[in-house]
């Protein structure tokens, strides 16, 4: 499961979710991506199901890109607790997707069987994603 090694601080404010992703948002390492179309926190667990629904249909041929990593701590009170007593205890952890983030890259395939396994990672997640090209491709 991704997590951090270590943070300098155990526990995190929510934080807000507004605007366009600055960052990550252009198919840099592999042909095909997986981009992100709306705001979400996307856990570990659901990473690494994307991870294994990829690579079950890729067959071990070409290269996975993992885009994204779960550095924020999700806590939790835990269940019929009183309110007060400070924060609940770390869960588990989540990484900010805004829109237009690339979540995961693929290389080396053919078109058809690269659009098949992004789509089965993107199943894996409770957000509109789309599967986009890389843009300089056509111009070579």
């Amino acid at each position: 499961m991704l997590m951090p090694k270590r943070v300098k601080y155990r526990k995190q404010m929510r934080g807000r979710m507004r605007g366009k992703a600055q960052r990550g948002a252009e198919v840099h390492f592999g042909e095909y991506g997986l981009m992100a179309m709306e705001p979400a926190w996307i856990s570990a667990r659901q990473i690494e199901a994307g991870r294994r629904a990829l690579v079950r249909v890729m067959k071990r041929r070409g290269k996975v890109w993992i885009r994204i990593f779960p550095d924020k701590p999700y806590t939790h009170r835990a269940a019929e607790t009183r309110m007060g007593k400070g924060k609940g205890n770390v869960e588990y952890w989540v990484a900010v997707v805004k829109p237009g983030r690339i979540m995961y890259e693929v290389g080396g395939l053919p078109e058809d069987v690269a659009k098949e396994c992004l789509q089965q990672a993107a199943y894996k997640f409770g957000i509109r994603t789309k599967i986009v090209a890389r843009e300089d491709l056509a111009g070579e």
